[in-house]
């Protein structure tokens, strides 16, 4: 039964250590993304473009 003990205590403390890495990542910024903002703009006509053009009606030939 201290066994059970010993690797609930463990893993408390491994989880905890986890939690405070997690915590030191985000506030340093590690998880900030400044490029895809940058670059969004860029990309928004395209997906017009092509949304546009995939709605357009097609010719179907007749044979």
């Amino acid at each position: 039964m201290s066994v059970i003990y010993l690797l609930i205590s463990v893993s408390i403390f491994v989880a905890i250590c986890f939690f405070i890495a997690f915590i030191v990542a985000v506030k340093s910024g590690q998880y900030d993304d400044d490029y895809t903002p940058s670059v969004r703009i860029l990309f928004d006509d395209e997906t017009k473009i092509t949304s546009q053009n995939n709605n357009s009606p097609t010719e179907e030939k007749q044979v």
